[in-house]
């Protein structure tokens, strides 16, 4: 199993997403991997810097939660999960080896991602959750 962070970025009732250059491909907030020896906030601060170049200034922790159905591109099939709310300031600089481009979505935009299955898999799941849209 793989420990993963996500970052819920939202401005002016948009939320932050990235279109993925790397498996599993889909819309997603920024996340990623937490390396050995990193917290997950650590890592969630550096997935945010190195993924759309935002300094993170504030968070909380939104989820936690294994998903077992949740493969990447190392082949790992299981993920245990920390998604976080985050307040980033800062210009989005979308890095072109991790996303095709990013953007800033309405709840309703997510929502029809979803259901066009353009969502990566577990943003699916994520952005489905009450409390996010």
């Amino acid at each position: 199993m793989h420990y993963s962070v996500g970052a819920l970025i939202e401005r002016d009732g948009r939320y932050l997403l990235i279109d993925r250059n790397i498996e599993p491909y889909g819309w997603a907030a920024p996340a990623g991997h937490v390396d050995e020896g990193e917290t997950p906030e650590y890592a969630m601060v550096r997935k945010v810097l190195e993924e759309v170049k935002l300094n993170v200034d504030g968070y909380e922790l939104l989820f936690e939660e294994e998903l077992g159905w949740n493969r990447c591109n190392k082949g790992v099939g299981a993920h245990y999960w920390y998604v976080f709310a985050c307040k980033a300031y800062g210009q989005v600089e979308t890095n072109a080896r991790e996303a095709k481009g990013s953007g800033w979505y309405l709840p309703e935009e997510i929502r029809r991602f979803g259901t066009e299955d353009k969502l990566e898999p577990a943003w699916k799941h994520f952005f489905e959750k009450p409390r996010i849209v």
